[in-house]
This record gives structure tokens, C-alpha cells and sequence, in this order.
């Protein structure tokens, strides 16, 4: 398998547009595993609040509010402030965009996981 920086193994299955595109290259570890995480919740929920993805992801207001963002500039997931009485409330959604980012993400782990056992 190719290092990173180096050139591409034609073998592995390309990652041109899925999810790690967001992250940039100085995120990594626990940062990108947040993402994943984020995109991956909303995937199975219709829409979440920023209170339940927090409880959730178990992280802090200003790292969730960074991912979110990232996410939402990559037209990954929507974000709608609204409020409830006078609580403000933020509701995010997974756009079609993001769904098919995750699933290219999912495809392209499904092979690593393939080639690994073939090995």
C-alpha cells in the first residue's frame, strides 16, 4: 500500500470526494474520527439537534461547531437555527451530497477491509 504523500496504488479504491476531503490535511486522528461520526448520526436520524449530537459524540460546543461547519461549507449537511420559546435551537440534517460522500467513505473501508483479508 502507497504512503501517504506518495504516489497512488492503482489497487486501492480512489477517494476523490468522499468525507476525508473535508478534513484537510493538518485534521487527523480523533478529529476526523469526529466527522465520520457526525455524518454517520445524522445518517440515521432523520435530523438531530447540536445538544443531542453533543451528548452523542460526546465532545465540546466549539469541536462540534468546527466539524459542523466544515461539514456544512462542504455541502454535507444543512443547518437550520430556529427556536423553541425563547431557546434558540440548531437542527441538522444530512444532504444528499453527504449521503453519497459516506457512502463512497463506506465502499472504499469495505475494500481496505476486503484486501486486508485477502492478504
Amino acid at each position: 500500500m502507497a504512503k501517504h504523500g506518495t504516489a497512488r496504488d492503482d489497487r486501492r479504491p480512489s477517494v476523490s470526494g468522499d468525507l476525508r476531503t473535508v478534513r484537510g490535511k493538518s485534521d487527523a486522528g480523533a478529529s476526523s474520527v469526529r466527522a465520520d461520526a457526525l455524518v454517520s448520526a445524522l445518517a440515521v436520524n432523520d435530523s438531530l439537534s447540536f445538544s443531542d449530537l453533543k451528548k452523542l459524540m460526546k465532545t465540546t460546543d466549539g469541536n462540534l461547531s468546527v466539524h459542523a461547519r466544515k461539514l456544512e461549507e462542504a455541502d454535507y449537511i444543512t443547518c437550520t437555527k430556529s427556536f423553541e420559546g425563547r431557546m434558540p435551537k440548531t437542527e441538522y440534517k444530512l444532504t444528499a451530497a453527504g449521503r453519497r460522500a459516506l457512502e463512497r467513505y463506506l465502499d472504499h473501508m469495505e475494500a481496505l477491509i476486503r484486501a486486508t483479508r485477502e492478504r
